[in-house]
């Protein structure tokens, strides 16, 4: 049977474990590349592996989906192998002919909790696809190219596993689950256990839902849509059409791309999200300021951070609702998520609103003349680069992001 192309291996702080992983698996497949995707480790994986003979790629911490992911464009084209970094036991049968992704099911439980986690998980991968797993979370899987094609990059975290289910059961691709003789570290029923557990129930329910992808091409869910939740149904409005651009929209970008194309989710929301506005506020220069407030967030959403940075300093002004910003902000600047358009204009409406309220007449249309420049501005020329070349503007957008 022909060897995985490579052997994709994320870790974290895994320093006691790594060598006898990676010395296993080169014994294993001899021919293959070992990449360890070293997590944000704070411990010494990263010289272990290399030592036994590994190639590593060292990472921030943004977790095991986004280090999978990055790990698997450094591999050459053709299968490739994915296994945890606390693997024991032999993957060899894996390498079936004819199956785009084999998934290991360990002959016997080791630890676990109250199997929470991957009941649900189960669930969800067969209420969106229809496959209907044995083992919905393990991380030993052999990827054939299609399969690779279809599934990278994985969802974001430990929501990995489900979300490569997911994709290829609904490419139609060859699923099938062999049950091994493999061991692993398992968690107990203790404090750290169910918090890792509670980590990965989040992380599969996300992966479930709708996804992006960031400006480095990796997947991540988009949480901004939550913010349709709000009580407020003009909120609620501009979420979904934001929405509605993040699932369906094309390569247009800008309003002159939007326009000369035709019929685009873009265009939906030049029309829609003013319209909205004009609804609530019953003021023509609320609709407007509306409209211009959310396409500036939305302009501004190209770097983790930087539209509900943006959001939380006019917001403070504006006296718009600030607290599930704040709340956002730390996985936005971690890229664990995204707003998408979703979020960014549903923030830029509840800004919108709240000025119209607070502002006079003239000042409206003072903030409707400053958006309505910014927004040509950003027809022209890239935000994102103008803030990156002014100095106080670019310490403030890279406060609190990774690199």
């Amino acid at each position: 049977m022909a060897e995985p192309v490579a052997v994709l291996v994320a870790a974290r702080n895994e320093e006691d474990r790594i060598s006898a992983t990676v010395e296993r698996l080169r014994a294993q497949f001899p021919e293959s590349e070992v990449i360890v995707a070293d997590d944000g480790s704070t411990d010494g994986t990263a010289a272990a592996a290399e030592k036994a003979g590994a190639q590593v790629l060292r990472l921030p911490a943004r977790g095991k989906g986004q280090a999978l992911t990055f790990a698997e464009r450094e591999a050459p084209r053709g299968r490739i192998l994915v296994c945890d970094a606390d693997l024991d036991g032999d993957l060899r049968p894996l390498l079936q002919d004819g199956v785009d992704l084999s998934i290991a099911v360990f002959a016997e439980r080791h630890g676990g909790g109250f199997g929470i986690a991957k009941r649900a998980a189960r669930a969800l991968i067969s209420a969106r696809s229809g496959f209907v797993p044995v083992e919905p979370l393990s991380g030993q899987r052999v990827f054939s190219e299609r399969a690779r094609a279809v599934c990278f990059p994985v969802a974001a975290g430990f929501g990995c596993e489900v979300g490569a289910s997911i994709d290829a059961a609904r490419a139609g691709l060859t699923l099938a689950e062999i049950e091994l003789p493999l061991g692993h570290r398992a968690t107990g029923r203790d404090a750290a256990g169910f918090l890792h557990r509670g980590k990965q129930l989040l992380d599969v329910v996300l992966a479930c839902g709708p996804q992006g992808r960031s400006f480095r091409g990796v997947r991540l869910p988009l949480v901004g849509v939550l913010l349709g939740f709000r009580r407020d149904p003009a909120v609620a409005f501009v979420a979904a059409l934001g929405l509605a651009d993040d699932l369906w929209s094309g390569p247009e970008r800008g309003f002159r791309a939007h326009l000369q194309a035709g019929r685009t989710t873009g265009v939906l929301k030049l029309i829609g999200i003013p319209l909205i506005g004009l609804l609530a506020t019953r003021k023509v220069s609320g609709g407007l300021l509306v409209g211009l407030a959310a396409n500036s967030l939305n302009q501004l959403d190209t770097r983790p951070g930087r539209a509900l940075k943006a959001y939380l300093g006019a917001g403070v002004v504006a006296r718009a609702p600030v607290g599930v910003a704040v709340l956002l902000l730390p996985y936005d600047l971690r890229e664990r998520t995204m707003l998408g358009d979703a979020g960014s204009n549903a923030l830029g409406a509840m800004l919108g609103l709240s000025s119209v309220s607070r502002l006079t007449d003239r000042g409206r249309w003072l903030a409707i003349g400053s958006l309505a420049a910014l927004t040509l501005l950003g027809e022209r020329r890239s935000l994102g680069e103008l803030i990156e070349r002014t100095p106080l503007l670019s310490r403030i957008d890279a406060l609190g992001r990774r690199s």
